[in-house]
């Protein structure tokens, strides 16, 4: 009876062997990934997809999956960056990263004046394997290794992120410019001039895509009007721009730059709402009852002309101060701000109601001088004048989403599946393992109420990632699903076209819905992949990059310690990342106390038999820098010792006496009113703006990547 074989995506460990992830989940009957021994992998590479046959139901001491990779369908890339050298008169490339162990030959590379040392971009010939070396040829140089800004030519060279826009993109963004005259008003807009709109954003921010106005109406109605950037009016489809844009996805958002999706000709000018400048919208009008209920909704074409450009802070200092003279302003602008206010808290107790969640996570960020190296790192905040950008940036989301679904329309949607119930079965075990009291957290109210009980609790850390776990990742798609983490039934991602597509496809279906047709719904399948897919691709490549640039920074501090929390438990050891400085290393479990570790899947715990000796998510502990290996990209750390030479760890679980949990109790007559104080789930929604940043350098490093995402 012949194997049964799976098709998934491969990736290799620092160990030699692979995983398969299957594509189609229900082709295993599990949700597991394939393990294949190192001999069975023939000349598989990262994230290549291929066909695996199955040979065991489980491999010796592990439950799941094994099996051999018979072939590779679809190479992810055959270009990769590494060290070049030389070695017996041979020339040899180590490519970055664990996954090729050996170096691969690449010939006689002279021609192109390779020195030792040098990062380059070799395009692999022949892949390596268990049976046989891997061959290349050079095809850049991208400089010598530890040059400032060959880090992030090398992240961009691995991940294939886009250089330079062609010259055709350009010209095609010339004669939109060309025609665009901001004098008049179109006899087909509405004409809102006149009206007081204001836009908040970042101190650098150069360009603007959304605006706000908001007045009170009859009956003690409010109407609000998000007035997002008509960049489907400067990109038409299926032209130059649309296609680049197509075909990049999304703006990516470096440490210290950023690769847009547009030209700065169309994002930076002609579709950014600059103050005092008639401009092109797309407005969403929202009428809100007085508890903040949506009772009308309509999406016009009109102008505006933004009287007004406010930063972050400057709206927080009139939160603080709503009679504030620091700030200059017309009254009328400052009763804007205060009706602002009141209303996104109605929206924000609304939203929390029905069930929506928020992970309480601190972004911190890296700083960077003015070559790009790391100096130090910052904490993000979130402050309540991001929150109400966020609520109306929200709000116009799903108004723009109920208004095509309500003529049947197919659109692309922004979905956040619900979590699978498994992994939430886990995860009540886990918590109350911790000491939490809580019923099935299968409720998103009990899971809701989680978060908040949680928040000033020791064990914060462990619950919010443990929590984050467990749920699915947002993605584009046409279904009608909803959106998990905001408790929404129908939401889409309406208001960032200048930096997202599948923001303009959804302009686009307005234009249909505006000439009283349905949108079509033709290939929105695989453009919902396609724009997923690329989100993720711009995500990976930030983190990595940032990696890359604190291994930089702590190589040449080793020795040097950190506050961190555990990021991840497996048999070999746990994950750490710093909390004032985001770099997250391993400790191996050699380098825990000498101890006999048993490690446990479904708590995330890595258990010896001596007192103290556990080690779980969210663990607060005090680490130091062992060793970094910037060639493999790793970066290992040690427990660090207290005075008295013990091992020293800051956080882990309350315990009484006898050394068992305490639950915490926190049933009672105030319960309902907690299920109804909850907060959206950071980066699942990423509905938020990020802005292109005026320049690189000192000045911009703190406030460039603080950019709120939203939705």
């Amino acid at each position: 009876m012949a194997r049964k074989s799976v098709v998934g995506r491969f990736s290799r460990s620092k160990h030699g062997y692979g995983f398969v992830r299957p594509l189609d989940v229900r082709s295993t009957e599990r949700d597991g990934d394939i393990r294949v021994p190192f001999v069975a992998s023939a000349d598989a590479a990262n994230g290549d997809t291929v066909r695996v046959r199955i040979t065991k139901e489980s491999h010796v001491g592990r439950p799941g999956l094994s099996g051999e990779v018979v072939e590779v369908i679809e190479r992810r890339t055959t270009r990769f960056v590494g060290v070049a050298f030389q070695s017996a008169g041979e020339h040899w490339v180590q490519v970055d990263g664990t996954q090729f162990q050996r170096p691969v030959w690449v010939g006689d590379p002279g021609a192109k004046s390779v020195r030792d040392d040098d990062k380059v971009i070799v395009e692999l010939i022949r892949f390596p394997s268990a049976l046989q070396d891997g061959e290349g040829v050079i095809v850049e140089i991208l400089g010598a290794a530890d040059a400032p800004g060959v880090d992030t030519q090398t992240v961009i060279a691995e991940f294939g992120l886009p250089g330079p826009f062609p010259e055709s993109v350009l010209e095609d963004a010339r004669r939109q410019a060309e025609k665009f005259s901001s004098s008049s008003v179109p006899s087909d807009r509405q004409d809102l001039t006149g009206e007081i709109i204001v836009t908040i954003d970042p101190k650098d921010a150069r360009d603007f895509d959304d605006a706000i106005s908001l007045t009170h109406i009859e009956r003690g109605h409010w109407l609000l009007g998000v007035h997002i950037a008509d960049v489907a009016h400067f990109v038409p489809k299926g032209s130059a721009l649309d296609q680049e844009a197509l075909t990049r996805g999304t703006s990516v958002y470096l440490p210290d730059r950023v690769i847009p999706m547009l030209p700065e000709i169309v994002s930076n000018n002609l579709a950014s709402l600059q103050p005092d400048h008639n401009r092109l919208a797309r407005t969403c009008w929202i009428e809100f009852s007085e508890d903040g209920v949506p009772v009308h909704t309509e999406v016009k074409r009109t102008v505006i002309k933004s009287c007004r450009r406010f930063t972050y802070e400057e709206v927080d200092a009139f939160i603080e101060d709503p009679d504030t003279t620091a700030i200059v302003m017309t009254e009328s602008v400052r009763g804007l701000l205060g009706r602002m206010q009141r209303l996104a808290a109605v929206l924000r107790n609304r939203r929390l109601t029905r069930g929506a969640l928020e992970l309480n996570m601190p972004e911190v960020k890296i700083d960077l001088d003015q070559s790009g190296r790391v100096t130090g790192a910052h904490v993000v905040e979130q402050t309540e004048s991001h929150q109400i950008i966020e609520e109306f940036m929200l709000a116009a989301n799903e108004a723009v989403a109920e208004k095509i679904a309500g003529v049947e329309g197919k659109f692309l949607r922004r979905i956040h599946p619900s979590p699978d119930l498994r992994k939430l079965r886990q995860l009540t075990e886990f918590v109350s393992e911790l000491g939490f009291e809580v019923e099935s957290l299968e409720s998103r109210f009990e899971l809701q109420r989680l978060l908040k009980i949680s928040a000033a609790e020791p064990e914060k850390h462990a619950v919010h990632y443990a929590v984050l776990r467990s749920l699915s990742r947002a993605v584009y798609a046409p279904q009608e699903q909803g959106h998990y983490a905001l408790a929404s039934d129908c939401y889409c991602h309406f208001t960032s076209p200048i930096r997202r597509y599948p923001d303009l496809t959804i302009h686009r279906a307005l234009d249909f819905l505006e000439a009283g047709k349905k949108p079509p719904g033709d290939h929105l399948e695989q453009l919902g992949e396609q724009c997923s897919e690329l989100e993720r691709r711009a995500e990976a490549a930030e983190r990595e990059l940032v990696k890359l640039k604190l291994l930089h920074f702590l190589s040449t501090r080793v020795g040097t310690e950190l506050a961190g929390v555990v990021t991840g438990v497996a048999r070999f050891g746990i994950f750490v990342q710093g909390i004032e400085l985001p770099a997250e290393g391993l400790i191996e479990t050699d380098d825990l106390p000498v101890d006999s570790y048993r490690f446990d899947r479904s708590s995330h715990t890595l258990s010896g038999h001596r007192p103290g000796n556990v080690f779980r998510l969210g663990d607060q502990i005090r680490v130091r820098v062992r060793d970094v290996d910037l060639g493999k990209r790793q970066l290992r750390f040690g427990l660090a010792q207290e005075e008295d030479g013990r091992k020293h760890k800051v956080g882990g679980r309350r315990r009484t006496p006898q050394g068992r949990s305490q639950p915490r109790r926190v049933r009672g007559k105030n319960r309902q009113n907690e299920e109804k104080q909850k907060v959206p789930v950071e980066n699942i929604s990423n509905v938020g703006k990020r802005k292109k940043i005026s320049k690189q350098g000192t000045k911009a490093k703190k406030s460039k990547q603080n950019k709120n995402r939203r939705g």
